[in-house]
């Protein structure tokens, strides 16, 4: 198993508008081989750098699969207005990438 996790310095009064993105956009994840899951994780507030972190966790059944979901049109066109948005978070998302060592 492998989980994929970006994540998000989110501008502190943009939170409701990063989420309304995530919520409202056209996912074909669930058409992947090998995805199992996903969250939006919203995270503490730093109030001395401006900012709430947000994480997305992605869980697939192999580190394979989730680069062939980078490498497929699914991945580009779900990122296809990506730049639109990042006037709503500080900096770019930091990639986490975690191959599972032991799970219940």
């Amino acid at each position: 198993m492998y989980i994929a996790m970006n994540r998000f310095r989110v501008q502190k009064g943009s939170e409701e508008s990063f989420e309304n993105v995530w919520k409202n956009r056209d996912s074909s994840l669930a058409e992947m081989k090998g995805f199992r899951e996903f969250h939006l994780l919203r995270g503490p507030v730093n109030e001395e750098e401006g900012y709430t972190l947000f994480a997305s966790h992605a869980v697939w059944e192999s580190h394979e699969d989730f680069v062939a979901w980078t490498k497929s049109e699914n991945f580009r066109a779900a990122h296809k207005n990506a730049g639109n948005n990042k006037p709503l978070y500080i900096g770019h998302p930091q990639f986490e990438g975690f191959s599972v060592v032991e799970g219940a």
